[in-house]
């Protein structure tokens, strides 16, 4: 005899408000930028709109390779933050003697250790200079 699971639909009721909320936002903010939102006509509309400024100059300006490296590098210990997050909230629940604990122990030393190669290699590069 198959045993069914029953759900409890009232533990969804969170995640339910906090989709509506989200839904919520994005179109309050929507709708709130075309109703308050200035309204431009002719050539002035077909212009680049950037933080309120008149464009000026191209939009083929060059950028120093640094700037990208320290994109990339902010980037790593973005993603490092997510993942470590995760890992140190459920460490405490393995044994961390056990075998399995010292797997899981290496695997987040593994993960820093690439971290601090990604760190190295900016550093190595300039990218942590500013002169």
């Amino acid at each position: 005899m198959m045993l069914m699971a029953t759900t409890d639909l009232s533990s969804y009721f969170p995640i339910l408000i906090i989709v509506l909320m989200a839904v919520s936002f994005g179109a309050i903010n929507v709708i709130g930028s075309l109703v308050l939102g200035p309204r431009r006509e002719g050539r002035v509309k077909a212009q680049s709109y950037e933080s309120g400024m008149n464009p000026v100059g191209t939009a083929r300006k060059r950028f120093n390779v640094r700037f990208y490296l320290i994109a990339m590098v902010f980037l790593v210990f973005d993603v490092e933050i997510v993942f470590l997050y995760p890992w140190a909230t459920t460490f405490p629940n393995i044994a961390p003697m056990s075998h399995e604990g010292l797997i899981w122990l290496g695997r987040i030393f593994f993960f820093l250790l690439t971290t601090v190669v990604a760190y190295v290699y900016g550093y190595r590069k300039g990218v942590f200079r500013f002169d």
